[in-house]
Formats: structure tokens, C-alpha cells, sequence
């Protein structure tokens, strides 16, 4: 397909028309990220100055022969690498749950619940673990609208001695903090994983704690994430406004030595961004891939669920949350971060289900 294609404008590539199987399909469909997903179109987007020039969608066999849209489909068809954390190794070639573990007395959520109880905490941590959760997420701040900053010597108090116990059990974890010396404390603590909501730039020693200790890292996006995240975003095109500044940071935190292959990134949903915000990036999901990172979702229990479902309270927002974790599986997204793990894992296993069964079954014969 012959397509005149400025070439100072950025181009952009999502996969649609997703599929249930590739078998009987060869060169019709490509598989996303390695993973459990095939696609049969491209939704390609040109931009200049940050305005669409061109959207158009293009069937997977007639994507046009540039290089950059090549180089593009490449990286989001590849598989991602898998994360080594301690002694256990998650592949990514299916969605995996991470639990959400807050040991804070004021999460939006579940605050208090194991405040000043890291036995406690650590026992709820192994029972997520138990219930089919790849990875516990341990926060000790709350990043709620409004929430106070906590002191880092707090954090680390409420912090440390669950992932001490969780860790020593052999739990997967990982911190939950936009401050360096709670990542420092929490790596020698045992801690695998870093996943800050400020993409390493609340803290000016952060990214070097990181590079040091040379851990798998979680990017999100947030409007001002110097001031806290959620302050309010302006966009022009939300979608390509948070990938374009994911691209920009991870560019950035790959330069200053962290390993590609140990980035992950999440779209930052409800931080600084408006209902609509949410919707459109939850639909348009998959052009995170390409991006060449693992895509971590976190929209377990937020304010967007109460808003589109009667204002439901945070903790009767199942249903709601059990749907966005099924729409990130279907985007292709390798981890989902869930307050309520035991339904997720289930609703996701199920999802696996049938996905088994498309791919087992035998091409039609005409």
C-alpha cells in the first residue's frame, strides 16, 4: 500500500481487529509482544505538531515497506523479555497479577487495614501470593488526590519489615515509592522491582539508585511528577501526549544505564487526567507496545469506575476493576496491579482459558 508519509511527522502503530487464533492465518495476522494476542490490522497515525495528519487503517500483510513503520511493528511484535527477581523469574508471555499492598493508615482504598502490622501485612502479602499474584507491590505512601507527604524514614519503617518477611519466604516484591532512600532501603531489604509513579523524577538520586542496583523499573505517567502526579494535565491528544512522554523518559533512564529490557511502563491512569482521559487511553492501550517495554495497568479500584458505575464507593468497585484488568489482557498489557487478587486471577484464568482453546483448535477446512 502506497502511502505519502511526511517524513517529518511521528508515526504511530496500534494493533486492532484482534483475533482469536493465527492458526490458518499465516501472514494475515502478527502476534503482539509475544504474547497471547493476534491482530490482523494496523491502526497507523501520523502526527505534526502534535495534531493527527493521518489515521488510517492498514490489514497486518499490507503494512507499507518504511522503515520506520517496519522498525516500529518489529518492536511491538516482540517478545519481552522475561524479569528475573531474585529466585524466581516471570515470563511475559501472558498477564500476570501484581498485588497491591498498602501499609499506610490513608490509602483512597484500603488505608489502615495493615498500618503498624507488618506481620499482618506480610501474611496478607503470602495469601495474594497463594492466591495467584506473580508479584506483591508494597506502598508505605499513599498517592491518593490530596495525601500528605510522608516522611521517608515512615515510609521505610512501614515498609521494610513486610518485604523483610514476604522476601525471606520468597515471595516476589516490589516497592511502591518515589523516594531514593526508600528504594535503597527496600532493595537491601529484598525488594526486586522499583515502581514509581513519578518515572524516577521526584527524586534526584533515584535514577542513580536504580542504575546502581540494577533492578527491573516501572515508568508511569503523570502530568507534573516533581510535585506529585497529579496535578492537571493539559492535552492536545492525551493518547500520543503520554506516549510520547513515556518514549522521552525511558529514552532518558535507558542513556543513564538501565537496561531496556528491565523498563516497564504504565499509562499513569487517574493521574492528572479527566474521565474521558481514562477512556481514551484504556482504548487505545495497545499502541503502548510500541514502546518495546512491558506494559504494567494499574486501574484496580479508581475513582473512574465510581464515576461511570452510580458513583460506587472504592470498595465496591469489583466488577468495575475485574473489566479493566480483562481490558488490559486483551491490549496485551503483562502486568495487572489489583487490590482484589483472587477475583482477578480467576476471571483472568478463565480469559486463558478460552484463549487455549482458539489456539488448539484445527484451521476450518473449505
Amino acid at each position: 500500500m502506497a502511502l505519502d508519509l511526511p517524513a517529518s511527522a511521528r508515526l504511530y502503530l496500534r494493533p486492532v481487529q484482534f483475533v482469536d487464533t493465527p492458526v490458518g492465518r499465516d501472514g494475515e495476522v502478527a502476534r503482539l509482544a509475544g504474547g497471547l494476542g493476534w491482530f490482523s490490522a494496523w491502526e497507523l497515525i501520523a502526527a505534526e505538531g502534535g495534531r493527527r495528519v493521518l489515521q488510517r487503517t492498514i490489514p497486518v500483510a499490507e503494512l507499507p515497506d518504511d522503515e520506520r513503520l517496519q522498525a516500529l511493528a518489529a518492536r511491538i511484535s516482540a517478545p519481552r523479555a522475561p524479569l528475573t527477581l531474585g529466585e524466581r523469574v516471570l515470563r511475559l508471555d501472558q498477564p500476570l497479577v501484581m498485588g497491591i499492598l498498602n501499609v499506610t493508615p490513608d490509602s483512597f482504598s484500603d488505608g489502615g487495614r495493615h498500618a503498624g502490622d507488618p506481620d499482618g501485612a506480610a501474611g496478607a502479602g503470602v495469601a495474594m501470593a497463594a492466591a495467584g499474584a506473580s508479584l506483591i507491590d508494597v506502598g508505605g505512601e499513599s498517592t491518593r488526590p490530596g495525601a500528605e507527604p510522608v516522611w521517608e524514614g515512615d515510609e521505610i519503617a512501614r515498609t521494610v519489615p513486610v518485604i523483610e518477611r514476604l522476601a525471606r519466604g520468597g515471595t516476589a516484591v516490589s516497592i511502591d515509592t518515589r523516594k531514593a532512600a526508600v528504594m535503597e532501603a527496600a532493595l537491601a531489604a529484598g525488594a526486586h522491582l522499583v515502581n514509581d509513579v513519578a518515572a524516577l523524577l521526584y527524586d534526584d538520586r533515584a535514577l542513580e539508585v536504580v542504575v546502581r542496583a540494577g533492578c527491573p523499573v516501572v515508568l508511569m505517567h503523570s502530568p507534573d511528577p516533581a510535585k506529585g502526579g497529579h496535578g492537571e494535565g493539559r492535552y492536545g491528544d492525551v493518547l500520543l501526549d503520554v506516549y510520547d512522554w513515556l518514549e522521552r523518559r525511558v529514552d532518558d533512564v535507558a542513556a543513564a544505564g538501565v537496561d531496556r529490557a528491565r523498563i516497564l511502563v504504565d499509562p499513569g491512569i487517574g493521574f492528572g487526567k479527566s474521565l474521558q482521559d481514562n477512556l481514551a487511553l484504556l482504548n487505545g492501550l495497545a499502541l503502548f507496545h510500541g514502546l518495546g517495554c512491558p506494559l504494567l495497568l494499574g486501574a484496580s479500584r479508581k475513582r473512574m469506575i465510581g464515576a461511570l458505575a452510580s458513583e460506587a464507593p472504592s470498595d465496591a468497585r469489583l466488577g468495575g476493576s475485574i473489566a479493566l484488568a480483562l481490558k488490559g489482557a486483551e491490549a496485551g498489557a503483562q502486568l495487572i496491579r489489583v487490590h482484589d487478587v483472587f477475583e482477578t486471577v480467576q476471571a483472568l484464568r478463565v480469559w486463558r482459558g478460552m484463549r487455549d482453546a482458539a489456539l488448539a483448535a484445527s484451521p476450518p477446512v473449505f
